[in-house]
């Protein structure tokens, strides 16, 4: 029997390609995808504020970046030595609160432009599993190591992610009314929540985007082909939650075939090339035949380039 998860190539009428500007959001997923995406040299942004899991701070980040909502002293804190934000990732924590207000409403600006400019917007979605800031009465995107003891554990249900996925869509589109959204939920197993438990959160996350598609709104089955396809464990990484780099490698090969358009493979394969030769170690660096290789390869940079002048190597 085929356990080949089928994906209809026709509901995509605007695929991916080298003129295509992208933008990918939300859980680690979406930075594996969005690694390939930076390999090949397509222009794109991930996740200019960290990995977010959850749908309500994906969308309450993205209410920030439309209409202009600045980060103040009020939205941060500090925690072991460092500067926090609940609303982005730990990565964007500093030492110097101003320092941190600064390079958070400078992203707000930056990722507001490339949304306005963006033909495919990627949304990556983890889990519907929250934590709520009992003093503080808000959402969290992240904990950053705060005691347990200040948060509540809830389970978003499949009407306030649909709500939420929607107000996302909606917020996009008042500044880019042209892009086009592909969804996908995370083949990453969140398995600290419950087995039982994390597939409740993933069937809530697949049934609300799934009331969401119509046009110019797809949804790529990442989770899906990690299970019906990958299904053994020697696809995942050692904690045995993450994908490994051969079912990464898989899930892109199902994605380029279904999301990119195929004028673009040739320029992927030039690029892979390019990026496989700039790897290259050389037993002598000072030989003719190294020489001659190395002009090759700057002058196959040299000709992607020349047609592509955002590429960089």
């Amino acid at each position: 029997m085929n356990f080949t998860t089928k994906i209809d190539i026709s509901k995509n009428p605007n695929p991916i390609d080298y003129n295509s500007k992208i933008v990918s959001l939300g859980s680690c997923f979406a930075e594996n995808m969005g690694d390939k995406f930076q390999y090949f040299k397509f222009q794109s942004t991930i996740n200019p504020f960290g990995i977010i899991f959850n749908p309500v701070s994906i969308e309450k980040i993205m209410d920030r970046v439309v209409n202009d909502v600045l980060f103040t002293e009020e939205d941060i804190f500090f925690h072991n030595e460092r500067w926090h934000c609940f609303e982005v990732h730990s990565d964007l924590s500093h030492s110097d609160k101003d320092e941190l207000l600064t390079n958070l409403n400078q992203t707000l600006v930056e990722t507001k432009k490339q949304l306005q400019e963006a033909s495919h917007i990627i949304i990556t979605y983890g889990t519907s599993w929250v934590y709520r800031n009992i003093e503080r009465d808000v959402l969290v995107a992240n904990c950053h190591k705060v005691p347990q003891k200040q948060f509540s554990k809830e389970l978003l249900t499949v009407r306030v992610i649909q709500e939420s996925i929607e107000n996302t869509i909606r917020l996009i589109q008042s500044i880019n009314s042209n892009c086009n959204f592909i969804f996908t939920v995370s083949p990453v197993r969140h398995l600290k929540d419950g087995f039982v438990e994390n597939q409740v959160s993933k069937s809530h996350l697949i049934t609300a985007t799934y009331h969401v598609l119509k046009e110019s709104i797809i949804y790529f089955p990442s989770y899906e082909i990690m299970m019906d396809e990958l299904r053994d464990y020697r696809f995942y990484a050692e904690d045995m939650m993450h994908p490994s780099q051969v079912a990464i490698d898989y899930i892109w090969e199902r994605f380029k075939e279904s999301t990119i358009s195929e004028t673009s493979y040739s320029t992927m394969d030039a690029v892979e090339g390019i990026q496989k030769g700039s790897q290259h170690r050389p037993f002598n660096p000072n030989s003719e035949s190294h020489k001659k290789f190395e002009s090759n390869l700057r002058l196959k940079i040299a000709t992607l380039v020349a047609q592509y002048s955002f590429m960089k190597f």
